[in-house]
């Protein structure tokens, strides 16, 4: 299942282990998610996971992003001219559409366009399970 994953989901999955995001994070390990990112996603995943006052293990770190380097899918990003309310957010919504992403997983879902993939952590958790459900 290919997916954009925003940084405050990757965040909350390293900060609380035993959660949706962590649930999620756990999947894209295991390859059941496949996590589609460019350069600027990448850069941003580096910043904020090496912030200090997060304070997450910098090893844990290391492997997270070096996993989504070898494993994940990267892509050159078009350009939209979609207007946004934090343009930091835009660089997920255009890997999204230009990937063809089957979803955009996100904690701010009020920073992007009312789509109907473009979700928070607990709808896509739902859908993965529905659709994994089906496929058992």
């Amino acid at each position: 299942m290919k997916t954009v994953i925003d940084t405050n989901v990757l965040v909350s999955a390293l900060l609380i282990p035993l959660s949706i995001p962590g649930e999620i994070l756990l999947k894209v390990f295991e390859k059941q998610i496949i996590l589609i990112y460019d350069n600027r996603i990448l850069v941003e995943y580096i910043n904020v996971l090496n912030r200090e006052k997060l304070k997450l293990n910098k090893d844990l770190v290391k492997i997270v992003i070096e996993f989504i380097k070898k494993e994940g899918n990267f892509i050159v990003a078009n350009q939209t001219n979609t207007s946004f309310t934090d343009e930091s957010d835009k660089k997920f919504y255009e890997v999204f559409k230009t990937s063809h992403a089957q979803f955009l997983v996100t904690g701010n879902i009020k920073h992007y366009p009312k789509e109907e993939n473009i979700i928070t952590p607990k709808a896509f958790w739902s859908h993965f399970n529905t659709l994994n459900d089906r496929n058992s």
